[in-house]
């Protein structure tokens, strides 16, 4: 009886050394992924809260052969199941069941990025959200008011109030994820540049700092010129003088603009013709970045009132019309 104890413990623990050297040596070998010919990668979606049993579930019916109590069991020996992350996952060939454990504990989701341009309208914001790849286009239908409800803003004006940035987001999460994300940059870009104005800038509140760097980031696209920019417009509020800026008009024309600025546009009044109506308009016409920001804040100390774009990226500025006069025909009629 002795005898048969003694070789009954010895096979239990060589049964239970090989069980150990079978799992290591599986826990090393790539997994089997059932890929389609179309297909690179396994898509994986674990949902908040998901069991250890359904995220092996969720595996097989992503296209891994090996078998769900497999893979639960697996998961309870590593003694991670708990600590799987929810989230969208890919999994490439040649992936190992520790190297799975890894990606689901440390949440290595599968990542994407959008890329939103200074000087966009948040139409131009919409669409480039509705092509991004694997985001999925929640707002796709939404007005712009319920949009900002759901961000958290409700009554405020959409245009103007995402930060110009690129924008990493997990696959298959949505819209509002990287509306937020550049909504709350843009609150951030905000506040330190208000904390930084210097005396000469003359907007009186944050709001007035985004519609002015708004209207600079669609007059220039050369960043040494924004200072100079901004400080004919602050020159031009200081004494009342109407701003007199082609892109608050055009704005204000909406779709009805098709690209060819007329005298008649000039003249026709809406909220945002800064020819018609003196001061800011009531809301920013574009995404500034942070050099519009910055500009706006930091104005040039300039006598300018006037400036002209030269053809080439830059502008000419002038102190009074008459210098205004002779720059618009040499860069505008070439005279």
């Amino acid at each position: 009886m002795l005898r048969f104890l003694k070789f009954a413990i010895i096979f239990s623990v060589v049964a239970a050394i090989v069980a150990v050297a079978g799992v290591a040596w599986w826990s090393q070998k790539p997994l089997d992924l059932n890929l389609s010919n179309e297909q690179v990668l396994l898509d994986l979606r674990v949902p908040p809260n998901a069991t250890a049993m359904t995220v092996a579930r969720s595996l097989n019916e992503a296209g891994v052969s090996t078998p769900t109590r497999v893979l639960f069991e697996w998961f309870r020996w590593s003694g991670k199941s708990r600590d799987i992350k929810a989230g969208s996952y890919e999994l490439s060939p040649g992936i190992t069941p520790t190297q799975l454990v890894d990606m689901l504990v440390q949440g290595k989701q599968a990542l994407r990025k959008v890329t939103l341009i200074e000087g966009w309208t948040f139409k131009q914001v919409r669409e480039a959200l509705a092509l991004a790849n694997d985001l999925q286009p929640v707002t796709d239908s939404w007005q712009a008011e319920r949009i900002m409800d759901a961000l958290g803003r409700s009554g405020q004006h959409p245009e103007g109030r995402f930060f110009p940035d690129t924008y990493i987001y997990p696959k298959h999460s949505d819209d509002l994820n990287v509306l937020r994300q550049a909504a709350k940059l843009m609150d951030k870009q905000l506040d330190i540049a208000w904390a930084k104005r210097d005396k000469r800038t003359p907007v009186n509140s944050r709001d007035e700092l985004l519609i002015l760097a708004s209207i600079v980031e669609k007059e220039t696209n050369h960043t040494p010129d924004r200072p100079l920019v901004a400080g004919v417009f602050a020159n031009r509020l200081r004494i009342g003088m109407r701003l007199q800026t082609d892109p608050t008009v055009i704005y204000g024309l909406g779709d009805d603009f098709d690209g060819d600025l007329r005298r008649i546009h000039l003249r026709e009044d809406t909220p945002y013709n800064s020819y018609t109506r003196a001061g800011l308009p009531p809301t920013p016409i574009s995404m500034p970045g942070a050099a519009s920001l910055q500009a706006v804040i930091a104005p040039a100390s300039t006598k300018a009132l006037y400036f002209v774009a030269k053809g080439n990226g830059q502008s000419a500025f002038s102190n009074n019309l008459a210098e205004h006069n002779r720059a618009v025909q040499r860069y505008i009629f070439g005279r």
